[in-house]
This record gives structure tokens, C-alpha cells and sequence, in this order.
């Protein structure tokens, strides 16, 4: 089913609801008329998985470029004798426009082949990355990074995907949105590789290689290989040839609340303190805490005595552990979002914590501890508030409530990197960071207490009956 509603000039049309519908199509092809119709054999391997595939790369491929800035950062730095503050606020800008651009881009790859648009994003990206080996002045590598790698990434990242995804999922959605957002932890991963090509070849060459390798391995999988919806490889949703909807008096019908019976639009989100509880809450967890994390942790490491390629690698456990947590997160499909959400924004926090007291390389295994922990809980976080939006605002305006979530994120994002540069230019220490972080991460915790999901859409129970056939 598709719905369109405006926000601006753009237009979303989001497939979004709560269970597949059945089209009079479908309907047909399911019906004992045609038993041999192709939309009514459940097919050995569903395609769903393929796109999942290409959007983990996508998103691999895509956030390498946007998050090596933690080992280019102090390479820009001693290069050009530039302050950290002013150097960070590239980072800033490219969140900025990156959170800004994120609603038009999820309009559209609705609008237009996702091929295109996956495809196109890939090559702004990539070109700007690599032309960033041509730069010798702040302003050109905040127009570079800054603007144009952000427009690209916003076309080619988690927006347009979570949109592709939410057409081929429903009932697994919590899961294939666990699985393509590994590809954002893998890309923290690439900080070693692109340290040994500063290393080894120097800055411009590390952008020019990295730029050019994008283009080359993203391109031609999406081009050929992405299909917008399930009915192009005459298939559905999650694969299930017979959809089917609660029957009245049932005990699934009987445990909708009136919040879940509601078609959500953006104007009827922002009357309710949900909507913006968990804004606030992405401000925290992505804008404030994680920019901070991925921005800095290098240049701290490198700052208490580590070598360059020992603060890479000390950084890239941060990688592992938010790959792994966003696998985490499909635990609350069963427990529910708010039992993952709380623990794994207090664990990020204790984790983030041991990084006051880490000063020479000898506590290396304290650093791993810490971003591996840290990356941890985040991913668990990060994933669960996905699905925790799409469970509350389910409806017409799905696309704009999500963009605007993005666009909350940005808003920390802007500020963070920028301001943690600013600060230790002021005081000579990464503490004040490391609180911000901190403290983003508890106030975090208190809002999903607040927002309490479950309450509104108790996930685990509904999950619960489909598995016992209820």
C-alpha cells in the first residue's frame, strides 16, 4: 500500500504498515485459481536478504568516507598548522547538511529509481572525497567534505536505505535494519586501512584511493542489482505469499492500543511528547555522544602517547562492538525496546567513562575495553531507536517523522565536534568531551524511561502471539 504526504516541494510515498495488505493482485495469485502462480510459491531464498546485502555495503562503503575524518583530523592538523577547533568544524558542517539533506533524499528514492539515486549519491560522495587530495585550504575541504561528500552520503545512506528496507520487511524488520546498519560499524573498521594509506602513500593519495574505490565497488552492485519492491521479483513482503490480518475479538486485536490503531502523520507526531522525547533522545545518543566518539577518540589516544597506527587501531574497536550491537538490538523484538534501549545507553556511558583516566600507551587494553564497550552498547541503542520509531509512528508520514529524527541527530552533530575541538584548544584536555559524552548517554537513558514504548506498542507480546500462531 502506498501512502504520499508532502513535506515542502517533496513528496514521500512510504509503503508503511503494520501488516502486509493484501492487493486484489495478490489476491488473485493466491487464490486456487492459479496454485502455480510465482507470487504464491514462497521462493527458496527471499530477495529481501540480497537488498539487505547491498545496503550493508552501501552503508560500509558509504560511512568510510565520513568517519576516516578521525585519522585524517590530526593529519590536517600538522600539515597545515590549522586549530582543532576549525579543522572539527568540517566534520560539524558535513552532519549539518548531511541530517538537512536526509528528508529529500528519502523523497527521492521514492520518487525515482533507487538505482539512480543509490548510484548517484555514490559518485557525488566518492568525488568529492577524492578531490579532497587536490585541497590546501579549510574552505575547500568544507565544501569537499563538508558539503558535497554530505549531500552524496545523504542520498546513498541510512535514509534512503531504511526507506528501500521498509518495502521488502515488516514482520523482520527489526532485523534486516540490525543487519544493514553493521555496515555503518564496519566502516569505523576501515580507520586502520586508512591509516596505513596515510602512512604509506600520504593524505592526497589516501583520499584519491579511497574516493575512486568507492565509485568502483558501489556503483555497478546497485545499478545492476537493487530492485525498488518486492513485486518487481514477483514476490512480497518478508517473503510470505499469504498475508494475513488480525481477525476481530482476536487475542492480537485485543491487545491494540489506540496509539497503534492511529495513522500517524508529521502534524499529529509533534503534538505528542513522544515525538519529541525521542528527538531529544537522537540529539543525545547520535549527535551528541557518538559525533564525539567518532571525531575525537583518535586524537586523544594520539594526544596520551599512542602511535598513530596504535590510536587507529585502538579506534576500530569501536567499530567491532557497534557491529555487533546492532545485531544485539533484535533482542527487542523480544523483550521489548525499552529493556535494550536503557541498559545499552548506561553501558556506553561506563564505557565512555574510562577514557578520563587512560594516559600513556601502556593502558592500550584499556582503550580497546572502552571502545569496544562503548561501540557496544551504542549499537545496540542506535538500531533499537530505529525500530522503536517505526513501532510508534507507523502511518502516512513514516518518511518525514524518520527524516526529521535525522535532522535531530544533525543538530547535535553540528555542534559536538566542533565544540569539543573548541574546548581543548581552550583547556588542553579532551575531559570536557568526554563529559559531554557522558552525559548525553545518561539523559539518553532517562528519556526512553519517559517515552516507555511499550506502553504504546507492546512489541514483545505482539511478537510473542505471531510466533505461538495467537
Amino acid at each position: 500500500m502506498l501512502y504520499c504526504i508532502g513535506f515542502g516541494p517533496v513528496v514521500f510515498r512510504q509503503p508503511f504498515v503494520d501488516v502486509p495488505q493484501e492487493s486484489p493482485q495478490h489476491a488473485l495469485a493466491s487464490s486456487p485459481a492459479s496454485p502455480h502462480d510465482e507470487m504464491s510459491e514462497r521462493p527458496r531464498l527471499f530477495y529481501g536478504w540480497a537488498i539487505v546485502a547491498i545496503a550493508l555495503m552501501l552503508m560500509a562503503v558509504g560511512y568510510t568516507l565520513r568517519n576516516t575524518f578521525a585519522v585524517f583530523y590530526p593529519v590536517l592538523v600538522d600539515e597545515f598548522g590549522w586549530e582543532r577547533g576549525s579543522t572539527a568544524l568540517m566534520f560539524s558542517i558535513n552532519i549539518v547538511i548531511y541530517g538537512v539533506a536526509a528528508p529529500i533524499a528519502g523523497g527521492l528514492v521514492d520518487r525515482f529509481n533507487p538505482r539512480f539515486v543509490l548510484s548517484l549519491g555514490v559518485c557525488i560522495m566518492g568525488g568529492a572525497i577524492a578531490l579532497c587530495s587536490l585541497a590546501t585550504q579549510q574552505w575547500q575541504f568544507y565544501l569537499l567534505y563538508g558539503a558535497m561528500a554530505a549531500i552524496g552520503l545523504s542520498m546513498a545512506g541510512v535514509t534512503p536505505l531504511s526507506a528501500l528496507i521498509a518495502r521488502w520487511f515488516v514482520r523482520r524488520r527489526a532485523l534486516a535494519f540490525g543487519i544493514f546498519n553493521m555496515g555503518f560499524g564496519l566502516s569505523l573498521l576501515a580507520s586502520p586501512i586508512a591509516q596505513s594509506l596515510i602512512s604509506s602513500l600520504g593524505r592526497q593519495q589516501a583520499y584519491l584511493i579511497m574516493g575512486i574505490a568507492a565509485i568502483a565497488i558501489a556503483v555497478p552492485v546497485v545499478a545492476f542489482l537493487v530492485r525498488r519492491t518486492p513485486e518487481e521479483k514477483r514476490t512480497t513482503p518478508d517473503g510470505i505469499p499469504v498475508p494475513t490480518i488480525p481477525r476481530e475479538g482476536s487475542a492480537r486485536a485485543q491487545m491494540e492500543t489506540a496509539w497503534m490503531r492511529t495513522s500517524w502523520t508529521l502534524r499529529r507526531a509533534m503534538t505528542t511528547r513522544q515525538f519529541w522525547l525521542m528527538l531529544g533522545f537522537n540529539l543525545c545518543l547520535m549527535g551528541l555522544s557518538q559525533q564525539v566518539i567518532i571525531a575525537h577518540s583518535v586524537y586523544l589516544f594520539r594526544d596520551s602517547g599512542f602511535t598513530p597506527q596504535l590510536a587507529a587501531n585502538s579506534f576500530s574497536l569501536y567499530g567491532v562492538g557497534i557491529t555487533i550491537g546492532y545485531l544485539m538490538a533484535n533482542l527487542s523484538d523480544r523483550y521489548g525496546r525499552e529493556r535494550i534501549l536503557i541498559p545499552s545507553c548506561l553501558v556506553a556511558a561506563a564505557a565512555t567513562s574510562l577514557l578520563f583516566i587512560i594516559s600513556d600507551p601502556s593502558q592500550a587494553w584499556l582503550a580497546f575495553i572502552s571502545m569496544f564497550f562503548c561501540g557496544l552498547g551504542m549499537g545496540a541503542a542506535v538500531t533499537t531507536f530505529f525500530a522503536t520509531v517505526a513501532d510508534l509512528f507507523q502511518g502516512p508520514s513514516y518518511g518525514a517523522i524518520q527524516g526529521f529524527m535525522v535532522m535531530g541527530f544533525s543538530i547535535g552533530g553540528a555542534f559536538s565536534p566542533w565544540f569539543a575541538g573548541y574546548m581543548h584548544d581552550l583547556t588542553g584536555s579532551y575531559a570536557p568531551a568526554i563529559a559531554i559524552a557522558v552525559a548525553a548517554l545518561v539523559t539518553g537513558a532517562l528519556l526512553v524511561a519517559l517515552i516507555a514504548p511499550g506502553k504504546l506498542r507492546p512489541v514483545a507480546k505482539l511478537n510473542a502471539l505471531h510466533t505461538g500462531g495467537g
